[in-house]
C-alpha cells in the first residue's frame, strides 16, 4: 500500500517539474545579453559601459561588473581583432578594460536546462507504460478466482463451536474422515463424495458448520459467494470457476464452500424472455468442474442454500452433490446447546437458567439466539452491571422479538385501558383452555409497532398439531377482540394482527390439513411459483365455486365458533379478568408469577367467578 502510495505521488511529482522545464525553456525570465552590432559594441566599450571582454570563438562578449551586457559576433582571428581595438582607440592594457579569450568551455548548466524537459518526458513516458502494463495485468486478473483462501494449519472453528445440530455434525464428520484418511475408503472401493448441499433456512449455521468441517479436517478452505462469479461480461463466471478449481487442485485436500449457490445454480432456461446466458455459462463450468474430478484428488465441494427447490436438477444429482444435508431451527435442547456456546466468556449471573431460555425462544435460530445474548450483554454495560442477569435476558428476547420499549409513546388512558382488557382477555383466555400454552409475561408497554403484548410459554417443543390445539389457538387468538367486546360494547383496530392470524391458521386447516368436517381430508389449491423468481405468484384453484363457498364457510364457522368460546369464557370470568387489568394498569407489566397470584386471589362475594371455570385452570 506504501510503495503504490510512493509510485503515485513521484508520477505527479515529474509531471509537475517537466511543466516547470519547458515553461523555463521557451519563457526563460533571464533574457541574456543584448545583441547589437560590432561597431555598436565598440562604441560602448569606449564609453566603459562594459569592463570586461570575452571573446569565444566567433562571439564577443561585454561585460560589467561580472555581468553579460552586450554581445556581437567578429568573424578572425584574434590578432584582427587586436588591429581592430588599436584603429578605434581602445586601449587594452589598462585596468578599466579587460580582455580575455575563452577556449574549449562548455557551458554545462545550458545543457542540463536544455536536455531537462527530455529526461523529464522520457521518465513520464516510463511511467505510463508501467501503468499500461499495470492496467493490463489487473484486465487478465480480472477473469481470476475472487475466493478466499484459509489455511488449515490454524483453525479457527471447529465443531466443537457448533452447537444444535448434532445430526448435520454426524453427517460431515464423515466428510472429515475423507479428507485426512481417504485411504480407509478407498481401500474398500468406496469413492468419496464430490460435493455436500448444506439446505436450511436463514441463520442456521451453514456457513459456520462449513468452516467447522474444513477446521475440523485441517485443511484449506476457499470460501466465495455465488454472486461473486456472476459479472456483466459474457465468460467471465466460468474462467472464474475454472480458476477456483484450478487453485483447489493444487491445494488438494482441501474444500471448497460456495455460498449461496442459488445465485448461480438455478433452474437454466427459467428466466422471464430467455435463459441467462453469463449465469447458465457459469453453471455448466460447475457442472463439468464438479463432474470432472479424478478420483484421487481430494476436493469436496460445500455449498449453501435456502432455496433448494429452485437449484437445477443437474446441480443435485449423484455425482455432484452426493449428500444433502438439512440444517433446520434448533430444538429446545438444540437451542439451549447453542446459548451456553454464546454465553461462553461472558459473566453470567446465578439466576440465569438456559433451560428457561430454550423454552422461550421456539423458532429462534442460531443468529438470533447469538443476538440475543449480545443485546443482553449491551444492556447490562447500558445498567452499569458486573454480571449478565436473568433480567437483562428476558430483556433482549422482548427486543429480537417485538423490537425495543416505546416508553416514550404518546398513549391516552382510555386506550391504554383498551390495551390492558385486550392483553389480559388473551392471557386468561388461555388459562382456562387445556390445549393453550402458559402465560409467560404480559405487558402494555408499546413495543415495535405493538400496543402491548402477550407472550407464552411452551411447555413441549410441538412438530404435530391436532385439531383440538388449534381450535384452542383461534380462541385465544380471538380473545382480546372478545374482552373489548366485554368490557367497552365496541372493538378497535387494535385486534387486527390478531385476525389475520386467526384468519390464515383457519383457511389452513380448511385447505392444507384437511380438518374440515364437510369437506373431509382433502387439500385444495396449488400453489405455482416462479422458479426464476424464487417466490410464490398465484395459487391455482382446482376445485370449483361451489367448493370454493364452502371453504368460506368452514373457515367462518371455525372462526366464529372460537369467537363465541372466547366470549363465553371472559363473560363467565368477568369479574377476575377486571382484577388483573386493573393490576396490569398499575405495573405495566406481569409476569408469570404475578398472574398465577392474582388468578388465586379472593373476589368480591357479589363478583365471584364460578367455581368450576377457576377449577379448568388447574
Amino acid at each position: 500500500m506504501k510503495s503504490k502510495w510512493w509510485q503515485g505521488s513521484l508520477f505527479y511529482l515529474l509531471i509537475l517539474v517537466t511543466i516547470l522545464a519547458l515553461a523555463f525553456n521557451l519563457f526563460p525570465m533571464d533574457k541574456g545579453p543584448e545583441k547589437v552590432d560590432f561597431y555598436t559594441f565598440i562604441d560602448q566599450a569606449k564609453q566603459g559601459q562594459i569592463d570586461t571582454i570575452q571573446q569565444d570563438a566567433d562571439i564577443l562578449i561585454g561585460l560589467k561588473s561580472k555581468k553579460k551586457i552586450i554581445e556581437t559576433s567578429f568573424v578572425g582571428s584574434t590578432k584582427e581583432l587586436m588591429d581592430a581595438f588599436k584603429e578605434a582607440n581602445i586601449n587594452l592594457s589598462n585596468n578599466e578594460l579587460k580582455f580575455e579569450v575563452i577556449t574549449g568551455s562548455f557551458d554545462w548548466g545550458s545543457i542540463f536546462i536544455s536536455f531537462l524537459p527530455l529526461v523529464l518526458f522520457g521518465g513520464l513516458l516510463f511511467f505510463l507504460f508501467r501503468s499500461a502494463r499495470g492496467a493490463n495485468t489487473q484486465a487478465f486478473n480480472f477473469a481470476k478466482s475472487r475466493a478466499r483462501l484459509a489455511g488449515g494449519n490454524k483453525p479457527t472453528v471447529t465443531f466443537a463451536d457448533v452447537a444444535g445440530v448434532d445430526e448435520a455434525k454426524g453427517e460431515l464428520e464423515e466428510v472429515v474422515e475423507f479428507l485426512k484418511s481417504p485411504q480407509r475408503f478407498t481401500a474398500l472401493g468406496a469413492r468419496i463424495p464430490r460435493g455436500v448441499l448444506l439446505v436450511g433456512p436463514p441463520g442456521c449455521g451453514k456457513t459456520l458448520i462449513a468452516k467447522a468441517v474444513a477446521g475440523q479436517a485441517e485443511v484449506p478452505f476457499f470460501s466465495i459467494s455465488g454472486s461473486e462469479f456472476v459479472e456483466m461480461f459474457v465468460g467471465v463466471g466460468a474462467s472464474r470457476v475454472r480458476d477456483l478449481f484450478d487453485q483447489a487442485k493444487r491445494n488438494s485436500p482441501c474444500i471448497v464452500f460456495v455460498d449461496e449457490i442459488d445465485a448461480v445454480g438455478r433452474h437454466r432456461g427459467a428466466g422471464l424472455g430467455g435463459g441467462h446466458d453469463e449465469r447458465e455459462q457459469t453453471l455448466n463450468q460447475i457442472l463439468v468442474e464438479m463432474d470432472g474430478f479424478d478420483s484421487s484428488t481430494n476436493v469436496i465441494v460445500l455449498a449453501a442454500t435456502n432455496r433448494p427447490d429452485i437449484l437445477d436438477p443437474a446441480l443435485l444429482r449423484p455425482g455432484r452433490f452426493d449428500r444433502h444435508v438439512v440444517i433446520d431451527q434448533p430444538d429446545i435442547n438444540g437451542r439451549k446447546a447453542i446459548l451456553e456456546v454464546h454465553a461462553k466468556g461472558k459473566p453470567l449471573g446465578e439466576n440465569v437458567d438456559l433451560q428457561v431460555l430454550a423454552k422461550e425462544t421456539a423458532g429462534f435460530s442460531g443468529a438470533d439466539l447469538a443476538n440475543l445474548i449480545n443485546e443482553a450483554a449491551i444492556l447490562t454495560a447500558r445498567h452499569d452491571k458486573k454480571q449478565v442477569g436473568m433480567q437483562e435476558l428476558e430483556e433482549s428476547i422482548d427486543r429480537v422479538i417485538a423490537g425495543p420499549e416505546k416508553k416514550g409513546r404518546v398513549i391516552t388512558p382510555k386506550e391504554k385501558e383498551i390495551i390492558a382488557y385486550h392483553e389480559i382477555g388473551h392471557a386468561l383466555a388461555a388459562k382456562m383452555l387445556p390445549n393453550a400454552d402458559p402465560v409467560h409475561k404480559i405487558s402494555i408497554v408499546a413495543r415495535g409497532l405493538m400496543g402491548g403484548w402477550t407472550r407464552f410459554l411452551p411447555t413441549e417443543e410441538r412438530h404435530l398439531w391436532t385439531h383440538a390445539q388449534f381450535e384452542d389457538r383461534l380462541v385465544v387468538s380471538l380473545a382480546g377482540r372478545a374482552a373489548e367486546e366485554i368490557n367497552f360494547g365496541e372493538v378497535t383496530t387494535g385486534a387486527q394482527n390478531d385476525l389475520e392470524q386467526a384468519t390464515s391458521l383457519a383457511r389452513k386447516m380448511v385447505t392444507e390439513y384437511g380438518m374440515s368436517e364437510e369437506l373431509g381430508p382433502r387439500t385444495f389449491g396449488r400453489r405455482e411459483e416462479m422458479v426464476f423468481l424464487g417466490r410464490e405468484i398465484h395459487e391455482q384453484r382446482n376445485y370449483s365455486e361451489e367448493v370454493a363457498t364452502k371453504i368460506d364457510g368452514e373457515i367462518y364457522k371455525l372462526i366464529q365458533h372460537a369467537h363465541e368460546k372466547a366470549k363465553r369464557i371472559l363473560s363467565e370470568n368477568k369479574a377476575r379478568l377486571k382484577l388483573v387489568a386493573e393490576r396490569l394498569l398499575t405495573k405495566e407489566t406481569i409476569d408469570e408469577a404475578e398472574f398465577e397470584a392474582l388468578l388465586k386471589e379472593p373476589l368480591p362475594a357479589l363478583e365471584a367467578a364460578p367455581v368450576s371455570d377457576i377449577s379448568m385452570s388447574a
